[in-house]
């Protein structure tokens, strides 16, 4: 499977909407997460990623503004015990208690299905972070329509077991920008992870489409002490 440049997968596409990015520093000591969210109404674009705890959350940053909370006020990335859990909707709540339940990462997103926004139907993308002593594997899932038909919900997940070192995968939700936007197909795009938390940050932000980005969280992971540093990025607040 070719490998790509994330600058390039991202400059030239003006809305792959959200995106999760998982994957290992270029010097091997970090695990390395990203997501951003992308928006074309005011309504999508009137948000702000904000600290929660040991994740994110997004909310409004004009209140007065917002006309609907429903799919796009929620906890992108939660930490439960060794595991840091990324989506870009509400099914990260799902994974966390699906987890504390006893559950793993797949049988507790068995519970979800796609967005219910149609014509979209927006994929749902996921992504889990297992860490075991200095060593880390992680997982992506989609759950997205049969081709546009919301009747059936074709569901992949993706396991990738001691990561290569600045390499990750890059999920979307949509393929490019159209109307209906079509939904992300194939495995998730191997892409080369260079440079240190600014400089990988950096890279993302400046190559996401001006008028679209909206918010962005990037976090490395040092797999020897467990300890992380975290990057957020708000147009609204540049």
């Amino acid at each position: 499977m070719k490998s790509f440049e994330l600058s390039r997968l991202l400059n030239t596409n003006s809305y792959p909407g959200r995106g999760i990015v998982i994957g290992r520093s270029e010097d091997g000591r970090k695990a390395v997460v990203a997501y951003f969210i992308m928006g074309r109404s005011v309504n999508s674009r009137n948000r702000i990623f904000v600290e929660d705890g040991e994740g994110i959350r997004t909310e409004a940053f004009d209140p007065s503004k917002m006309s609907d909370p429903s799919l796009i006020i929620y906890s992108p990335v939660r930490v439960f015990g060794s595991h840091t859990i990324v989506t870009n909707g509400d099914q990260t709540d799902t994974v966390y208690d699906g987890l504390r339940a006893g559950k793993c990462f797949d049988q507790a997103l068995r519970a979800r299905t796609f967005e219910p926004d149609g014509p979209n139907y927006t994929p749902r993308i996921s992504g889990i972070l297992h860490f075991e002593g200095d060593t880390f594997s992680y997982e992506i899932s989609i759950l997205k329509s049969n081709g546009g038909d919301p009747s059936s919900c074709n569901r992949y997940n993706f396991f990738y077991d001691n990561p290569k070192i600045g390499e990750g995968r890059f999920i979307h939700t949509y393929k490019c920008d159209d109307d209906p936007l079509p939904s992300f197909e194939g495995e998730p795009e191997i892409v080369s992870i260079k440079g240190n938390i600014d400089e990988f940050t950096d890279e993302i932000w400046e190559n996401l489409n001006f008028e679209n980005k909206v918010s962005l969280f990037v976090r490395y992971i040092d797999l020897e002490t467990g300890k992380w540093e975290t990057r957020i990025v708000n147009k609204n607040q540049a």
